[in-house]
């Protein structure tokens, strides 16, 4: 079995950085990328600064084997990326014929400098566009980059119409096990259930029920049976401990 591609995911915005917006865009690709057996390993959150944005770049494209960037392509003076992909490969910005086509047939007429930025891509016949379904204006691809905007509308329509490319594995899987125990008292155990199942990712997240302390302890891996074993150890764990495990379903 060949190894699982991997991806890191940029967001690049001094918004985000504020708090002044709300990041959705990491939820959504971490769980399509997972259901494409594709590994997010990474995201990183960085600010317009054009230096930050090159250099981050040219270092995870090099370390995975696909890097997702969303915001900076829109028509404002602060939306930089574009500029920044260029300059990471060493190439020069110029408009995509087939991006201002499509603009001009969306508006009807000759758009503005602001909004023809947005059609805007670095140089060479290896630059594909990403099509948009929801406002027009694409994205692109660079090699192994894929430069999408920030909106999480636009965002998911753009990866949805770049997703029959990616190269893919083994899909990863999911489920959850929930009680009334404090994760505190199964810390050893699950330590022990964790080392035993290497391939598996055995999370614990602490919550609460009624006032009262829970745990959720999620496995993670593409080997289901192995998800239902450790599932089963926990289950039988929290048992143990007095909780009336409640099992979730296997996604």
């Amino acid at each position: 079995m060949s190894e699982a591609p991997t991806a890191c995911l940029l967001i690049i915005g001094d918004e985000i950085l504020s708090g002044r917006t709300q990041d959705a865009n990491l939820n959504f690709l971490g769980e399509r990328l997972g259901a494409l057996g594709i590994r997010l390993k990474e995201c990183r959150v960085i600010p317009d600064v054009p230096s930050v944005i090159v250099e981050t770049l040219n270092t995870c494209r090099a370390l995975y084997t696909y890097v997702f960037t969303t915001g900076g392509i829109g028509p404002t003076h602060d939306d930089i990326t574009t500029a920044c992909v260029a300059e990471a490969f060493g190439r020069k910005v110029v408009r995509h014929p087939e991006a201002v086509r499509r603009l001009v047939n969306y508006y009807g007429h000759e758009p503005n400098a602001a909004r023809l930025k947005m059609a805007e891509v670095p140089d060479g016949p290896d630059v594909d566009l990403i099509d948009n379904g929801v406002s027009i204006a694409p994205g692109f691809r660079i090699a192994n980059v894929y430069v999408m905007a920030g909106i999480p509308k636009i965002a998911q329509a753009m990866f949805e119409a770049l997703a029959p490319t990616l190269r893919r594995g083994d899909p990863m899987l999911s489920n959850h096990v929930d009680a009334v125990v404090r994760e505190g008292d199964i810390a050893a155990e699950l330590t022990d259930i964790q080392n035993r199942y290497p391939h598996v990712s055995v999370g614990s997240y602490p919550f609460t029920s009624d006032g009262k302390h829970a745990t959720s302890i999620v496995a993670r891996s593409t080997d289901k049976a192995a998800i239902i074993a450790v599932l089963a150890e926990v289950e039988a764990l929290m048992r143990a401990k007095g909780g009336t495990p409640i099992m979730g379903t296997l996604l």
